[in-house]
């Protein structure tokens, strides 16, 4: 059917756009940028900062171009004397109750509040609050919230409710003493919180940020009696790049190796390495249950948000759960247990840093399920942006960095690992060693294309001997409850399910880079980060985990046989049901 197209003219241009187009989209469409503050697209578009207003003939008053429809005929002006006044007006006021700390602030330079102070020509705000006091929660593992710098956009609490199912914040009282914060204004860690961090990446200002661990692993780095190993999760070398100004889905991972030696860190090594284990030990138990009559679908247990919202929501789930550790885990029990006998060193002694798109590391490597022999396996998990600031603050000029390789002994990995990073990489990785080991290497597609892309459910159906298997890709915590849901009422059949907190996954995560509102709404940043690691994982000599020939001398010499023992007693753990509130 073709679709009805509405005529109009925006600041006297005309303008050929789709019926039901707001005027905001059709002035983009001109070349034309209207400035907007809680506009999110999809997930956000309620028309409340006002900073968007435009002037349409014949209208009563200004209206908010996010949330108004075009009409045939109909005329918009942008930039008049009116609009300019109106957002200069709006700006001022929502600066009067915000802390205006902008040196000594985290978002300092990549804040929105702060660029449309600039662009709107606020050169000075009448109404200033110069007594403002910060409004420290910091209850939670990974987030520090000061309602001091918040604007009120609301951003924050449409990406929980909407997005992750979880709306665990929102606006509390009304008029001036409205603030965002938890039912009751409870702490954050008094409630279902997942620690996903998607409300960090949301927001625009700096009243929300996550834990700075730096501090930590300066102090490690600096400490001669430790031995410090770093590993990076999939994801960061296709977005580490864009903390320093490079193109989104710029792939850094050579500069970012050079950057993590000249930091100091004794050891390089590659957390897609400890992806191929997870592979290993995910398809065996897979086909283990698939053969053996156990419990099915097995869903994968890579996304710390993604486990602790089953923990709390679907406890009755948690049998489905596979029972490996995530790749951040496994890293650290291989690197203080394999990697600390080879070198004959006390695991004590280690401190393993992890650099992870996911805000919700920061909470797993507190989990006590995953002490081993008297020792967590991560000692400190940093976010991208961490990462990153650290590299600015060791005065490294990332851009000029020369390519580096990781160290060989934990820093070897395949394609299937590398696509970890994107929603669905963790169901082709899986296919394509247990496809193998069930033909017996007849079948031999390296490629599941069926699971991947920004889909928040893709599905598929893979024939092999004997047997059908169903398969079953999410992101977002929103669509994982709807899958959820669906195979508890039996409307929904699979074998496998690969769930992701993050809406497409972790090149999504809640601890990459922020990007601008300007740049979310109207480029497809999740599509080109994955893009950028399906191409390396193109490119690379080694495509399925269990090829990977480090994967193959530790399970020799070390581990046994995926499943077996020892590789259980390191890899695998447990989960158990979580209080979704606080009573006591």
């Amino acid at each position: 059917m073709e679709q009805k197209m509405v005529n109009l003219k925006i600041d006297n241009i005309p303008v050929s756009v789709p019926a039901g187009t707001t005027v905001l989209e059709a002035a983009r469409n001109a070349g034309i940028k209207i400035p907007s503050l809680c506009f999110l697209k999809d997930i956000n578009e309620i028309g409340a900062c006002r900073i968007c207003v435009v002037e349409v003939k014949g209208a009563k008053s200004l209206v908010a171009s996010c949330v108004y429809p075009v009409s045939e005929g109909m005329e918009v002006f942008t930039n008049t004397e009116k609009v300019r006044h109106s957002r200069q007006l709006t700006l001022e006021l929502i600066l009067s109750n915000h802390r205006m700390d902008c040196l000594t602030c985290a978002r300092s330079g990549r804040c929105e509040l702060q660029d449309l102070a600039r662009d709107l020509g606020i050169d000075a705000v009448r109404y200033a609050a110069d007594g403002l006091v910060p409004q420290i929660e910091d209850s939670a593992p990974h987030l520090i919230r000061d309602n001091s710098k918040c604007v009120l956009c609301r951003r924050c609490t449409a990406v929980c409710r909407k997005t992750q199912e979880v709306g665990v914040i929102g606006c509390n009282d009304r008029g001036f003493a409205t603030h965002v914060g938890c039912a009751f204004d409870r702490d954050l860690n008094e409630v279902d919180c997942v620690s996903c961090g998607q409300c960090i990446v949301a927001c625009p200002t700096g009243a929300l940020q996550e834990k700075d661990d730096t501090a930590k692993v300066w102090a490690a780095l600096n400490d001669p009696t430790k031995h410090v190993v770093v590993g990076p999760a999939p994801s960061i070398r296709v977005t580490l790049g864009e903390c320093f100004g490079m193109p989104i889905g710029t792939n850094v991972e050579g500069k970012m190796v050079t950057a993590l030696r000249r930091l100091g860190f004794d050891k390089v090594f590659d957390v897609d390495n400890a992806a191929d284990f997870t592979i290993m030990e995910e398809g065996t138990e897979f086909l283990h249950r698939l053969q053996e009559g156990g419990t099915l679908p097995l869903i994968t247990s890579c996304s710390p948000g993604w486990i602790r919202f089953c923990e709390q929501h679907y406890p009755e789930m948690i049998p489905n759960l596979s029972t490996c550790k995530s790749p951040q885990q496994m890293f650290g029990s291989l690197v203080k247990s394999y990697y600390a006998e080879k070198m004959g060193i006390n695991p004590r002694d280690i401190v393993v840093v992890s650099v992870m798109p996911c805000t919700a590391k920061k909470y797993e490597v507190r989990r006590e399920e995953m002490r081993q022999h008297g020792w967590l396996p991560v000692d400190i998990s940093l976010t991208t942006r961490e990462l990153g600031r650290m590299i600015t603050r060791a005065g490294l000029l990332f851009q000029n960095l020369p390519d580096g390789e990781f160290d060989e002994m934990l820093g070897l990995s395949t394609g299937a690992a590398t696509i970890f990073g994107a929603s669905g990489g963790v169901m082709e990785a899986a296919l394509r060693t247990v496809v193998e080991i069930v033909t017996k290497g007849e079948m031999k597609p390296l490629d599941f294309t069926e699971v991947r892309g920004m889909t928040g459910i893709k599905e598929a159906t893979y024939e092999l001997p004997g047997k059908t298997v169903r398969v079953c890709a999410v992101s977002g915590l929103a669509n994982a409850k709807k899958v959820l849901d669906g195979v508890k009422s039996g409307e929904m059949q699979y074998d496998f399910i690969e769930i992701m907190a993050c809406p497409g996954g972790c090149i999504n995560g809640g601890g990459q880079p922020i990007q601008h509102a300007d740049v979310r709404n109207w480029t497809d940043i999740r599509s080109l980060r994955a893009k950028a690691l399906y191409t390396q994982d193109a490119g690379m000599t080694y495509r399925r985990s269990h090829e990977n020939p480090v994967l193959q001398q530790v399970y020799k010499e070390y581990l046994g046989e995926p499943g077996g023992h020892r590789a259980h007693e390191l890899l695998h753990t447990t989960y158990i049901p979580q209080k979704r509130y606080r009573t006591e």
